[in-house]
């Protein structure tokens, strides 16, 4: 075979990956907006994800973006913020009963909506959540995992689109080891990174709004994207803080990836 026959053939290649993908892209997008979508209400956000928003009927991932408990928790307030703004009863599936119902309310979700099932270990926790995702009705089922196993995962983003229930999955470690499990592939729709930044800065001595260097590391049909925002306000509803804007949070980037 000639070189320039060989070019011709993987351009041809080429040409063929790239009409699948395009057509793919375009099945991906059109389930998402028949599911319906949850829109951060931040254009620069909604424009990275299918649909304009997080897809209803499909599973989500939260981490924080170290092991430590801070940006954990950040991570489930995060996932608690969106929860919030569905509509319907909230199922929380955890292992440690360790919540801090004030902060829940802080970011939109009232404890009394919440539906709080405790279990021994992450195989109950997943069992759990595929059962509240299959009753449907709900707001959205969260569960908070150490590690969340592609088989798992498949299950819940199957339950979450025949009811059209979203699923959160919040990943929690206990240790540095557990969070090299989060490099693993799994069938959640969109993938997210969250830490805590310092505080936005105020005028006059005092504590700002909290923010967040949100990450999109995954996005079904989408694009990967990084925002510094202000964290979840008491109707779970985040915005791009002013630095974003000038870039001035790239340096964050650098931190992670060292």
């Amino acid at each position: 075979m000639t070189a320039a026959r060989t070019t011709r053939v993987s351009e041809g290649y080429s040409d063929v990956i790239a009409d699948l993908r395009e057509r793919i892209s375009a099945i991906e997008g059109a389930s998402a907006r028949k599911a319906g979508c949850l829109a951060f209400g931040v254009p620069e956000i909604d424009e990275k994800l299918p649909g304009g928003g997080l897809a209803h009927g499909a599973l989500h991932e939260f981490a924080g973006g170290g092991a430590g408990t801070v940006d954990g928790a950040a991570a489930a307030l995060c996932a608690a913020g969106i929860a919030a703004r569905t509509k319907g009863p909230i199922v929380w599936c955890l292992t440690r009963p360790d919540l801090f119902f004030p902060a829940l309310a802080q970011v939109g979700l009232h404890p009394d909506r919440v539906i709080f099932v405790e279990s021994d270990k992450d195989e109950d926790v997943l069992a759990n959540m595929e059962e509240g995702l299959s009753f449907g009705g709900l707001g959205a089922v969260v569960g908070e995992l150490v590690r969340l196993p592609m088989v798992g995962s498949r299950r819940l983003q199957l339950a979450a689109e025949k009811t059209g229930t979203m699923a959160l999955a919040v990943r929690r470690w206990r240790r540095q080891t557990e969070a090299n499990d989060f490099g693993q592939p799994t069938a959640s729709t969109t993938r997210w990174r969250v830490s805590v930044m310092p505080s936005e800065e105020l005028p006059v001595p005092g504590v700002g709004r909290a923010q967040w260097f949100l990450e999109l590391m995954r996005s079904r049909a989408g694009e990967c994207a990084e925002f510094l925002v202000r964290a979840c306000d008491d109707q779970g509803r985040l915005d791009l803080s002013s630095r974003s804007v000038d870039g001035s949070h790239s340096s964050r980037r650098s931190i992670h990836s060292a």
